[in-house]
């Protein structure tokens, strides 16, 4: 394994376990922004604090104990000029740039539009079905838009659950290595219709002004009652501006969704931003049989919504359109792209929204942000919820949940002081924890899942031995 694929359990300095742990930058001149309205962020919670219920239904925080801490008082070029071309999991940032989330957390918001998965296990045709899980695909990614802040890298043996009855669901994760960092997860529906699996390691680089996350993993979904599977990738994520100047996101590369029972493949292409920001968001592709016959359009944006329409239809239209205007035009204004800056990467102006082609089919909408999103690190509202600690849910969880991690919960409630300290301190318990295996020659056994291959395409991945809501938690282990 050569040096750019280890990881230092993000050792600050690079990779000597003499570190710190953090950047002087970390603790200094931290400002809030704004102060949420009381009224709401009472209805938020605090940590152990029994959600109201309402007709029988548990509802959830809507609002985070605490606002978002401001990012311009830190010299990210102090930290990041030596860093280009590096991979990032070996350096430390400042807490300011993270958000109070877990990366184990941040897989979970794959579940958000989980009602497609639902709606694609009842439909009887399967061109319906690729249909859905498409959308599924393309919205697991729509909550990134806009989120800017990097999530906490996850402690070997770190672990999160979620169980959601109102959209029927349990979720489990685990982050079974560092070396490569990979965190594994298994989703069920409730009434047993699916089975939604896979192992991510992303490799995040920094290209001087910006940060690209290219995706790794095999994502799996599994519709049990058409006996059908069907595996992906995510697009690359790249944040721009990441020194000066307003971070903005785009998602770009090919997504191939294969259907391995009928043979059926749908290839989407995340469009890069291009010139005049005229294709920024844009998700453009098709669905095929196995002799690559085209069987379905579908177009739109990852931001906003994806429709789909007839193959025949769509060339129809699109012959109307270089005959006469076209159905779409950039924004008047609009100036041509500068060349490569030495300070920022301009944000695109965005463009009007997805204009629909007559005779196009839905897939799939954004579900609208709370109105205090911005002060919530745009996080969306089945996001706010994501680390919300129940009365009684100690009791119940192990004791590697990312809920009961004291660094993250610490930056949730504003104090970034101590959020600061107990990250460090929880890096140096793991560096220990490391050396004292190294001295005893032992291996780090994973708790929930087990390296193996994937049942569909062959390739290496980490698969969910079972029993965890069993909850026997008795030989977890103490990371915190």
């Amino acid at each position: 394994m050569n040096g750019e694929e280890e990881f230092f359990d993000a050792v600050t300095g690079f990779d000597s376990d003499n570190s710190s742990g953090e950047f002087p930058e970390a603790n200094q001149k931290v400002t809030r922004m704004i102060d949420l309205d009381a009224g709401r962020s009472g209805r938020g919670g605090k940590a152990g604090e029994r959600p109201p219920q309402e007709n029988g239904i548990q509802t959830h925080r809507t609002c985070l104990p605490a606002p978002m801490f401001t990012r311009s008082d830190f010299s990210v070029w102090s930290i990041l000029k030596k860093c280009i071309g590096l991979e990032l999991s070996k350096i430390t940032m400042p807490i300011a740039f993270n958000e109070p989330l877990s990366f184990l957390q941040r897989i979970t918001e794959y579940m958000e539009h989980v009602y497609l998965v639902h709606r694609a296990s009842r439909q009887p045709q399967a061109l319906d079905r690729m249909q859905s899980v498409a959308a599924f695909a393309v919205s697991a990614v729509a909550s990134q838009w806009e989120r800017t802040g990097k999530p906490f890298n996850p402690l070997l043996g770190e672990t999160y659950e979620l169980i959601r009855e109102d959209l029927g669901f349990r979720f489990i994760s685990e982050q079974v290595s560092h070396h490569p960092p990979i965190s594994a997860f298994y989703s069920e529906g409730l009434s047993e219709d699916f089975v939604f699996h896979g192992s991510i390691y992303p490799k995040l680089r920094f290209w001087g002004k910006s940060v690209e996350a290219e995706p790794r993993g095999t994502i799996t979904l599994e519709l049990l009652k058409h006996n059908e599977a069907y595996t992906w990738t995510n697009p690359t994520c790249c944040v721009h501006n990441v020194i000066i100047g307003k971070l903005w996101i785009e998602q770009y590369g090919t997504v191939e969704i294969l259907n391995h029972r009928t043979g059926d493949k749908c290839v989407l292409n995340f469009k890069p931003c291009g010139l005049f920001g005229k294709e920024l968001h844009k998700v453009e592709g098709h669905i095929q049989d196995r002799n690559k016959k085209k069987l379905f359009v579908i177009y739109g944006k990852w931001t906003e919504c994806l429709w789909g329409i007839d193959p025949a239809a769509y060339e129809s239209f699109r012959k109307q359109e270089r005959r006469g205007e076209p159905w779409r035009k950039a924004r008047q204004g609009d100036g041509p792209e500068k060349a490569d800056s030495d300070e920022v990467d301009d944000v695109p102006v965005v463009q009007e929204t997805v204009q629909v082609i007559p005779g196009s089919k839905l897939l799939w909408r954004i579900n609208t942000r709370p109105p205090n999103s911005a002060q919530m690190y745009n996080f969306t509202s089945f996001t706010v919820s994501l680390n919300e600690l129940q009365t009684g849910m100690e009791k119940t969880l192990p004791p590697t949940d990312c809920r009961l991690r004291p660094d993250i919960r610490g930056m949730e409630n504003g104090n970034m002081d101590l959020a600061s300290q107990e990250k460090e301190r929880l890096e140096e318990k793991q560096r220990e924890a490391r050396r004292e295996r190294a001295k005893d020659e032992a291996e780090w056994r994973t708790r929930w899942f087990y390296p193996g291959s994937n049942p569909h395409t062959g390739t290496p991945d980490w698969l969910y031995a079972g029993d965890y809501f069993d909850r026997n938690f008795s030989d977890c282990p103490d990371i915190y």
